[in-house]
């Protein structure tokens, strides 16, 4: 690696909106967030899933397993009549 191109890592305190204060290191002297691990809601629980116009039900309608109609179970159960030969 060449000497003397690369930046000073500085031991900075991070101040999130939140009130939330931690220590990381930056090539900055100082670090405002506006959200952190403490108030994000994916890391405190708190987010919803938002069901965009029933995008889930929909997929789950199409994708669900589906009843086998009854011609599928008389071939199954031997019913059915042998198939013409041309």
């Amino acid at each position: 690696m060449k000497d003397k191109i690369h930046p000073e890592l500085h031991a900075v305190k991070v101040h999130c909106a939140c009130g939330n204060e931690f220590e990381s290191r930056s090539t900055k002297k100082e670090m405002r967030v506006e959200v952190c691990s403490n108030c994000h809601p994916f890391y405190t629980g708190k987010q919803r899933l938002m069901d965009a116009e029933g995008r889930v039900e929909k997929f789950n309608r199409k994708y669900a397993k589906k009843e086998a109609p009854a011609a599928v179970e008389a071939v199954a159960a031997g019913d059915a009549p042998a198939p013409a030969e041309a």
